[in-house]
This record gives C-alpha cells, structure tokens and sequence, in this order.
C-alpha cells in the first residue's frame, strides 16, 4: 500500500471529534427515542419494533459521513454510553448493545474495505447491528417467546434497521454533501462522483 493511500485511511483527530459529536448528538435522539418507542409499543404486538432501527443508526451514520476505520464503532458505543448516562431506560445494557451493534457495522465496513457508502451497505450493517442485538437479547432472555412472535418482532426490527440506517442515514448524508459540509471531512470519492451523474 502506498504512503498517499494509507494517508488517505488513517483517522486522524479531526475525525475523531466529528465522530465524538456525531456520537453526542444521537445520545441525546436515543434518550429522547425512548418516549417514541414507548408511544408506538402499545399500538399492536411488537409495534416498538417499527422504531428499534434508530438505535443502530449512528454507526451506519458516522461512516457515511468519514468513511474511515473505526468511526462505526465508535459512534454507536459512544452514542449508547451517552445515552445511558442521561438515564437511558435500559441503563448500563444500552452501552452493551452499543459496543456489538457498533462492532457488527464495522465488520461490514471492513468486508468492503471501506470502499463503499451507498444505501444498500449502510442499510446491511444497519441488518448486521440488529443481528447483533438479536443475539444480546438471547443473553439477556429478552427472546423468550414462540416462533411466530419471534418472526414477527425481529422481522419488523429488520426493516426499522434497513430503513432508519440505511435509508435515512444515506439520505441525511447525501443531504449534507450538497451543503459542501462535508468537502473538509473528506475527499470526494469514485461513488461520489458517480451518483452525482444519476
């Protein structure tokens, strides 16, 4: 690998404060997201389920936004340590949640390399966290139910996951580019330039 290119991967501290206040800011949306969940819940049988792809959103986000190693993971385990320090109704299992959901995101990234940011990868790792947290709630005993329950909650956490970190992160993102924001975060890549001629 050339210096030019590990340069061009290496994180540098500018990305991690963005990361850092990425992170900030949606600690505080999933202290606030709580409310919604807890509003959406009662409407029918794992209806919370719809709004449980925000939570795996800060990862997807993060990268989008840098494209560089490590910031998914750190955006969703900071994100979630936020969180449970303004009284997240989970506590200390939010940072939990937050380190595997991170982690399953990053592996993602890292099977592409960090070559690719369309909608489809941010919403896959968004799939990847919510696997994750599938597998937490095994621990925890929070998967206890029939198979059709079973299908149903997870099934729906599924597409909140693709929707809200894949759909909404790549959108808010690209939302962002037009802006010329993020032109100081990081240079203008192959995909880029290629949805730009969509």
């Amino acid at each position: 690998m050339s210096s030019s290119a590990q340069r061009s991967s290496s994180l540098k501290f500018s990305h991690i404060l963005v990361t850092v206040m990425v992170a900030l800011v949606f600690g505080v949306i999933f202290k606030l997201w709580d409310s919604v969940y807890g509003i959406v819940k009662p409407l029918f049988p794992q209806a919370g389920q719809l709004t449980y792809g925000m939570w795996f959103m800060a990862g997807p986000f993060a990268y989008l936004l840098l494209r560089k190693p490590g910031v998914a993971l750190i955006a969703s385990l900071a994100a979630a340590s936020i969180s449970a320090l303004l009284s997240s109704e989970w506590g200390l299992q939010t940072i939990v949640y937050g380190f595997f959901q991170g982690l399953a995101a990053e592996l993602l990234f890292t099977a592409v390399r960090y070559k690719k940011a369309g909608l489809a990868v941010a919403g896959i790792a968004g799939i990847m966290s919510a696997a994750a947290s599938f597998l937490i709630d095994l621990v925890y005993g929070y998967a206890n139910y029939e198979t059709w329950v079973l299908i149903l909650k997870y099934g729906l956490r599924v597409g909140s996951a693709f929707l809200f970190a894949g759909v909404f992160a790549y959108f808010l993102v690209r939302a962002l580019e037009a802006t010329g924001v993020t032109s100081s975060l990081r240079p203008a890549s192959e995909e880029d330039y290629q949805s730009l001629s969509r």
